[in-house]
């Protein structure tokens, strides 16, 4: 455990579960589509009619969720070096919760894609807040740690995505899927109690009040000046790479999951019932095993930054990536050994951002550091949100084949090689003090 003050720890503990339910509204939407989709398109749930339809308008919402956490980050960042910490914090939090709780509302696709884009405006800026706040108000000598702790709220968001949905659309109102799905994207509301907290309970970190005082206004385009542009470049680096390896890995996560039980219940003879049976627990499997590995690999993060430097620490985890998807998809496994492999999967790279939220603090100067963080590490999502949509795209044509899904994912175990190569332009920051 590390030892803070009790302040210390209050703000650590409020862009903790910002950052947790940033990704517990970001991605409880995925959860409840198969329901939402064809309710507000009027057709049945769960006919040859939605089969098709959910991928394709799930790409699309996922992309523009994507896009829209690009802005959020392009947007707020600057905003957070020139009003503070505090203020952004909150506002980012409050939007994204009003933003998913507006979605249990609507009646048309339209509706649900202005509500998504309010949520992902929030759910961007939010990250570059928090991580500042917690870099610039923890000690120098605890600032790995801190960052790294920060990032084990991620897992949690998704863990808590799954319980909320399999308790409401799979237990409470599991008779009634046409209606389900909206007091499920209810629980959205719960971050804006956090930020009520923040306003109540939270101060500007002196570092930035200092800062402020005498700096001018931040501007995306002086992350880009020649001082900074081999920061940037260092940052975006190890970001793009990482974004697009885990939003490939998570998008596909479900496909991948039904399209193997599918199967397995087709070659064992399963009725309906336990077919659908089969479907969750396979799927909670992949999940809960992603989510398990990813809190061990954010957690080893504080060891492998310290002892090895930063650069060395990416060369693992990017390795690591590679090695884990080549061999979960590239191998002829049994298909339950390939869902228990999520876990190494979620060790790497999913593991791999728990350094993100010391990182990119430290390669810029105070009156940057929410831009220069807030726009390396959302506007790689930019790149992704075409990767997303096709995830639709693939689940059509697969229309639920598994080797489809396997060679497309055995091919994106070559992202995080390109990574490697790539490593001899990120910025080592071992033994660094966080520029003021």
């Amino acid at each position: 455990m590390i030892k803070l003050t009790r302040y210390q720890w209050t703000v650590f503990f409020a862009a903790w579960l910002g950052w947790g339910f940033d990704i517990f509204d970001g991605l409880l939407f995925n959860f409840v589509a198969p329901n939402a989709i064809p309710t507000l398109l009027e057709i049945p749930i769960g006919g040859a009619e939605a089969k098709a339809a959910v991928p394709y308008w799930n790409g699309i919402l996922n992309s523009i969720l994507l896009l829209g956490w690009a802005a959020g980050g392009v947007i707020f960042g600057p905003l957070s070096d020139r009003f503070g910490r505090k203020r952004v914090l909150m506002i980012t939090m409050l939007l994204y919760a009003l933003g998913t709780a507006s979605c249990a509302f609507v009646t048309e696709m339209w509706q649900l894609i202005i509500f998504r884009i309010i949520a992902s405006l929030g759910i961007g800026g939010e990250w570059a807040a928090g991580s500042a706040m917690v870099a610039e108000v923890v000690p120098e000598e605890k600032r790995v740690e801190a960052g790294a702790l920060l990032y084990t709220s991620a897992p949690f968001g998704l863990f808590l995505a799954d319980f909320v949905n399999t308790e409401v659309a799979g237990n409470w109102f599991i008779h009634d899927p046409g209606m389900s799905w909206r007091y499920v994207l209810l629980f959205g509301l719960l971050p804006a109690a956090i930020a009520f907290a923040v306003r109540a309970f939270i101060k500007e970190p002196e570092r930035w009040t200092t800062a402020a005082a005498t700096a001018r206004p931040a501007r995306v385009r002086e992350i880009f000046a020649p001082d900074m542009r081999a920061s940037t470049i260092s940052a975006l680096i190890v970001a793009v790479i990482a974004l697009i390896t885990w939003w490939t890995c998570n998008a596909f996560i479900q496909a991948m999951s039904n399209s193997l039980s599918t199967a397995e219940a087709a070659r064992q003879g399963l009725d309906v019932a336990a077919t659908a049976v089969l479907k969750r627990d396979w799927m909670t499997l992949a999940v809960y095993s992603f989510c398990w590995g990813g809190l061990i690999g954010t957690l080893l993060t504080v060891p492998l930054a310290k002892m090895l430097g930063r650069r060395k620490m990416y060369f693992v985890y990017f390795a690591g990536s590679a090695i884990a998807l080549l061999t979960t998809f590239g191998l002829d496994l049994p298909p339950e050994t390939r869902l228990r492999m999520y876990f190494f999967i979620g060790l790497t790279v999913f593991g791999v951002f728990g350094s993100f939220t010391f990182y990119l603090p430290e390669l810029y100067p105070t009156r940057l550091r929410s831009t220069g963080s807030g726009f390396c590490y959302n506007i790689g999502r930019v790149v992704t949100a075409g990767g997303v949509f096709a995830v639709g795209m693939v689940q059509n044509v697969a229309q639920g084949d598994p080797a489809v899904f396997l060679r497309t994912m055995f091919v994106i175990g070559f992202v995080p090689i390109l990574g490697l190569l790539l490593l001899p332009w990120v910025i080592e920051t071992r033994g660094r003090t966080m520029p003021d």
